[in-house]
């Protein structure tokens, strides 16, 4: 080839060349061509990728910001007792601005309803009237809200609805408190469309399409659009409620990149511009991409300063049980730094040895599982460094990447050591306080039998005296007659009765006092009555207060402690004795010890009993502190009875109230949990 050319003339080798250059530089245009007209493909999808997910972003906080809205608005509604009337109408007036909420429901702590509102704006089904009752996912928002003392979302269910053919739907759950209890539940009922429609709508271009999906990309409700071009366009951000994880997904239809018709104009005003966009472009990326990384670096160092300063350990962990980050309050925790702990395996070291291999079996069961419960945590037992063993409580979610998948788990870890020794303190300073109360009860019961047994006593001391005088024969007898000898028999006998009367208190109050079993059984509630009646009836002689005992029949028996339970009626009843020492005006003091059952439901049977006087009953302000430790109004008390009943009666899961009886006098009612019903074979 280079021969052949050499023999070319010499004008023809310089156009050979001029044609190679120039071909050269035609391909070279080409190719820039086509690499800018590609260039700009990329570019103009990734603008338009980026402003989707910012408008995902945007379409986020504005459903964050309307549901905490609406929270604001809930808690705003009237919560007393007798405002049920003023709620309605107040409900009324939200479901009226507010068309994405459906119902709201007012529900007690038992999540029995107690009133409800439904939207002027959309039909409801009968069948959707009665469903909060028995709603599972209600229940667990409930408990949920209950145990994090804030607003909890349910999982999604799908309802029918007149003319609409239905709507997936999802309720919220609002727990109202009140001195730190919570008294009951405001439900508000939200349409997922409705949603989409009353919120996300008005924010939306005419060529996007919203929608609300499951993680595993199931859509429950969808928002459509017009489709205006041949590209879609999708932003999936997380939309992370209390209890209720939802994705929300947004589509966006975009028309193909342009490029010019006219080849030739194409190349001309490319090549005249070629340099001058590349050049921007590249400026404008760049700095867009600082400006990135700076932003990017901000938020890493913001999430470790935050992640620092937590006093709660936090620990990521692969799918495969590999330690993957650990923070600084873990590592203070279990006594040993980052590098130690991270790419191990289970058995880890900060695992007791003799619970490594049930911690193993414990772990391998969780990472199969897949899955957790959100906010149930588990207890366990690690060992520091130095050996020393401290409980903490482990709770665990799911590590979800921007694809939805899971790819390992977070754990946060407290050490609950400090609690388990409070608890430990309250419980000893609960007992020394018992312990007291009952030192308190022995005195008076001490009193008590000093005035009662002076009868007994004094009768058979009469008695004896005039046996031994029978026994004495007649002046000139051998021996007493036989009418002296069956006095003297009746006599004997009379001993023995009041010497048996005086042995039955005797037993009772030692009985009492020397009981000292805490495990809780089953026991009729005649037993615990017939128990306390015998020391009950002593101070009511004394004081000449009439018992009465109602107990209905057919009654469960009640599981209990049985020495506290007793203690509790002694408390009562003495109370109830101590309040009638002006009795009304033609009418004797009489005191009522009665059982009823209580109400429950399939799972849990109740017994109620109740202690009632006929007194000068108590006034308000005195109510109001009537449970509160050391608050007495009798010079001699110590405050301690009532305070410690509704102690031993909150323990049993039971309740303790106090009411004004209708004229006159105090009602004292409390109630147990029944035993579980024996099966029948």
């Amino acid at each position: 080839m280079a021969l052949r050319l050499a023999h070319l003339p010499r004008r023809w080798l310089g156009a050979w060349r001029r044609w190679s250059l120039w071909g050269l530089l035609g391909a070279l245009v080409a190719g820039v061509l086509v690499t800018l007209v590609w260039l700009a493909g990329r570019y103009e999808a990734s603008q338009v990728q980026d402003k989707l997910e910012r408008d995902a972003a945007d379409v986020v906080v504005d459903l964050r910001n309307a549901l905490g809205r609406n929270l604001q608005e809930m808690r705003g509604l009237p919560t007393g007792a007798g405002e049920l009337l003023a709620w309605e109408g107040r409900a009324g007036e939200l479901l009226s601005r507010r068309r994405e909420i459906l119902r709201l429901q007012r529900l007690d702590v038992h999540l029995k309803p107690l009133a409800q509102v439904t939207t002027p704006w959309q039909a409801m089904p009968q069948e959707m009237q009665d469903r909060s009752q028995a709603h599972s996912e209600i229940a667990l928002a409930c408990s949920n809200a209950q145990r994090i003392m804030g607003a909890s979302y349910s999982s999604t269910y799908f309802q029918p609805l007149p003319g609409s053919g239905g709507s997936e739907m999802m309720e919220v759950c609002l727990p109202v408190s009140e001195a730190g209890r919570v008294r009951g539940f405001l439900v508000a009922t939200y349409s997922l469309q409705k949603l989409l429609t009353e919120i996300v709508a008005p924010l939306l271009a005419h060529t996007q399409e919203v929608s609300f999906t499951e993680t595993d990309g199931t859509r429950l409700a969808l928002l459509a659009a017009q489709r205006r071009g041949s590209r879609m366009f999708t932003a999936q951000p997380l939309f992370d409620l209390p209890g209720n994880p939802l994705v929300l997904r947004l589509d966006g239809w975009h028309a193909a990149p342009s490029v010019f018709p006219n080849v030739l104009t194409a190349l001309v005003t490319a090549m005249s511009i070629a340099l001058v966009s590349v050049v921007v472009v590249l400026v404008r990326d760049t700095r867009r991409r600082l400006r990135a990384e700076r932003d990017l670096a901000e938020a890493l160092s913001f999430a470790k300063a935050m992640e620092d300063s937590l006093v709660t350990g936090l620990r990521a962990r692969d799918l495969h049980g590999r330690v993957t980050y650990v923070n600084r309050a873990f590592c203070a925790m279990v006594g040993y730094g980052a590098s130690e702990i991270v790419g191990l395996v289970a058995p880890l070291p900060y695992w007791p040895p003799e619970l490594a291999q049930h911690y193993t079996e414990r772990q391998a069961r969780r990472m199969a599982a897949r899955a957790s419960p959100p906010g149930e945590g588990y207890e366990s037992v690690f060992m520091r460094k130095d050996g020393t063993r401290f409980p903490v409580v482990v709770y665990e979610a799911p590590l979800i990447n921007a694809q939805g998948l899971q790819t390992g788990w977070m754990g946060s870890i407290l050490d609950v050591s400090e609690q388990r020794r409070a608890e430990e303190l309250s419980r000893t300073t609960h007992e020394r306080l018992q312990a007291t109360a009952r030192l308190a009860t022995v005195g008076e019961m001490a009193s008590l039998l000093s005035h009662e047994l002076n009868q007994p006593l004094a009768a058979i001391a009469s008695y004896a005296s005039g046996s031994l005088n029978l026994l004495q024969p007649a002046p000139g007898a051998d021996a007493p007659a036989p009418q002296d000898l069956a006095d003297v028999r009746g006599a004997v006998q009379r001993i023995a009765h009041q010497a048996e009367r005086a042995g039955r208190v005797i037993k009772s109050v030692h009985d009492f006092v020397r009981r000292r079993a805490h495990a809780r059984e089953a026991v009729p509630a005649q037993d615990l009555l017939d128990a306390v009646l015998p020391i009950v009836r002593l101070q009511a002689r004394k004081l000449g207060v009439q018992v009465e005992l109602d107990v209905a029949p057919g009654l469960p028996e009640a599981l209990c402690d049985r020495t506290m339970v007793e203690q509790v009626l002694l408390n009562l009843t003495r109370n109830a004795m101590q309040a009638m020492d002006e009795p009304p005006p033609h009418a004797p003091p009489v005191l009522e010890l009665r059982v009823r059952r209580g109400a429950g439901d399939a799972t849990q049977r109740w017994l109620e009993f109740s202690v009632a006087d006929n007194g000068c009953g108590i006034a308000e302000d005195v109510a109001a502190r009537l449970f509160m430790p050391f608050f007495t109004t009798r010079a001699e008390g110590m405050g301690l009875g009532l305070s410690l009943c509704r102690t031993v009666v909150e323990q049993h899961g039971g309740h303790l109230a106090c009411n004004a009886r209708a004229g006159r006098g105090t009602l004292f009612v409390f109630t147990l949990p029944a035993a579980p019903a024996q099966p029948t074979v």
